[in-house]
C-alpha cells in the first residue's frame, strides 16, 4: 500500500459528521488538509483536534452552492497548501417531504448544495489533477442514490444525479491517472440522521462516520493501478 504522508485533501464539509471524521483520520496519515464549511465557526472543533494532533491544515468558509464563494476558498487553501491530491466531496444537504410538498426553493437548494457544489468544487480542483497526471475523488452519495424511498423525492434525486456523475468522470479522467470513486452508505449516525424521529433503531448501530473515514483511507492507500470504483456500505444490524 502506498503512504499518504505529505499528500494535500480538500475536503468539503469538512467541520462535523463525516468530513470531520475523515480529516482526524488522514491527519494521522500525515495529509495536510484543506476543510470548506459554510462557516468559519464551525470549524471551532476540529481545529483544536487537528492542532493537536500535529496537523497542518487550512479552513475556509462557503457555501458550496456558490460558485464565486468555492473558487475563492479553493484558492486560498491551494496558495497556503499547496496543489490538492485528494478531494473529498462530503458536503450535502436533506429534505423530507412528498414531493408535492417539497418547495421549488427547497428544490432548488438541496441540488445546487448536492449537486451543482460537487461540480463547481470539483472543476476548481481538477484541472491541476490532470497537469499533474494523478489525484484522488470520492464523491459521497449515499444508498438513496440507488433506491427512491417516499418522502425523499429531491434528495434522491440528487444522489442518484452524484452516481451518474461519478460514473461518467470516472471514465473520462482515468486515463490521467486520476481515480474516482463513489460511496454509497446507509444510515450513518451524523447530525443528519440523529433524532429523525422517535421510532428510529438505535443510533449506535448505525454505522458511525469514524468507520468511513477508516475505510476510505484504506481506498486511499491502495496502490495506484487499482481503485474501488462504488462502494455499498452498510450498518450489520441497525434493526
Amino acid at each position: 500500500m502506498q503512504s499518504l504522508q505529505g499528500k494535500k485533501a480538500l475536503i468539503t464539509g469538512g467541520s462535523r459528521g463525516i468530513g470531520r471524521a475523515t480529516a482526524l483520520e488522514l491527519a494521522k496519515e500525515g495529509v495536510e488538509l484543506g476543510l470548506i464549511a459554510r462557516s468559519e465557526e464551525s470549524f471551532g472543533t476540529i481545529q483544536t483536534e487537528l492542532t493537536e494532533l500535529g496537523a497542518t491544515f487550512i479552513t475556509a468558509a462557503a457555501d458550496v452552492a456558490d460558485e464565486a464563494e468555492v473558487q475563492q476558498a479553493v484558492d486560498k487553501i491551494e496558495q497556503q497548501l499547496g496543489s490538492i491530491d485528494i478531494l473529498i466531496n462530503n458536503a450535502g444537504i436533506g429534505a423530507r417531504g412528498s414531493f408535492l410538498e417539497l418547495s421549488i426553493e427547497t428544490w432548488k437548494n438541496v441540488l445546487d448544495t448536492n449537486v451543482m457544489g460537487m461540480v463547481y468544487v470539483t472543476k476548481a480542483v481538477l484541472p491541476g489533477m490532470i497537469k499533474r497526471n494523478r489525484g484522488d475523488i470520492i464523491n459521497i452519495s449515499s444508498m438513496s442514490g440507488l433506491k427512491g424511498t417516499e418522502g425523499s423525492s429531491a434528495y434522491s434525486a440528487s444522489k442518484f444525479a452524484v452516481i451518474g456523475l461519478s460514473e461518467s468522470l470516472m471514465q473520462e479522467v482515468r486515463r490521467n491517472n486520476i481515480r474516482v470513486s463513489v460511496f454509497t452508505p446507509s444510515l450513518v449516525e451524523t447530525d443528519f440522521t440523529r433524532g429523525k424521529n422517535s421510532n428510529q433503531p438505535d443510533p449506535e448501530k448505525f454505522t458511525q462516520p469514524e468507520d468511513l473515514a477508516e475505510y476510505m483511507t484504506s481506498l486511499l492507500k491502495l496502490e495506484q493501478r487499482s481503485f474501488i470504483k462504488t462502494s455499498a456500505i452498510w450498518a450489520t444490524n441497525p434493526f
